[in-house]
């Protein structure tokens, strides 16, 4: 089971559940498997995986087609068909199924490992692996396998999760107010604003009036100001920055 660290789980018995149906599957045949999410709105911050109908086991079914992250209107167009969910990047597989892939799909990553052979569980391995990481070609194991081996299959599942890793999902799993305002910070005044969040430094006052649906975001040296339904541009403006202000404020 591979699994990011940093990802939230609200209800951990239905997760290992949905793990334990995929071990399952994968000890009895040669298959990639990964845990799909039932998405909940539109969201331009993860990519999308597509299923076929048809179960080729209980609760796993093909895969169709991987989608990096999407612009609104598709991601709406995939919400809608029915049979989309967000790729949570968590991977079962048995040993030799992944090996297969690597060899098939990363020939020159599964060689370089593979010349480590007489130094694994020795106390050349550390220096080995090392020495084999800087060789590697800087590819995800969606672009590098998933998205290319015909064996992928995927398990809808719903446990109350999220990465964290947009202003959606984060305003979506914190506390909010009466008027829907998820506000962080000590010295922040709110007056007359709604489904807003909210972050402040702990040692400025912050003074929000009149907003609805907006991120505010104050760092020590960056303000960030923003309608919370556009944060689908937000990597244009990032960009931008980058483009004409450099790394220093990123």
């Amino acid at each position: 089971v591979i699994a990011p660290s940093d990802h939230l789980v609200m209800d951990e018995n239905a997760f290992l559940e949905y793990i334990h149906n995929a071990l399952s599957f994968t000890s009895q045949h040669e298959a990639l498997v990964t845990l799909g999410i039932k998405p909940t709105r539109p969201d331009t911050g993860y990519g999308y995986i597509q299923y076929h109908e048809e179960q080729e086991h209980s609760g796993v079914y093909k895969v169709k087609t991987f989608t990096e992250k999407p612009n609104l209107e598709l991601a709406k167009t995939f919400i809608k068909s029915g049979d989309f969910l967000w790729n949570a990047g968590i991977f079962i597989w048995n040993v030799q199924s992944i090996l297969k892939a690597f060899s098939q799909h990363l020939t020159d990553i599964y060689e370089i490992f593979e010349e480590g052979r007489p130094y694994y569980n020795t106390e050349q391995e550390i220096a080995f692996i090392q020495k084999a990481f800087s060789m590697c070609s800087n590819i995800s194991i969606d672009y590098g396998v998933m998205e290319k081996a015909e064996n992928v299959f995927v398990i809808p599942a719903t446990f109350g999760w999220s990465d964290l890793g947009t202003w959606a999902s984060l305003y979506a799993n914190l506390d909010r107010d009466y008027l829907g305002n998820a506000v962080s910070g000590d010295e922040v005044i709110v007056h007359d604003a709604t489904d807003c969040l909210i972050h402040s430094r702990p040692d400025k006052l912050l003074v929000v009036q009149g907003l609805k649906n907006y991120v505010v975001v104050d760092t020590d040296d960056v303000l960030l100001i923003f309608k919370k339904d556009k944060e689908q541009e937000l990597k244009q403006l990032v960009a931008e920055v980058k483009r004409k202000k450099g790394e220093r404020y990123l």
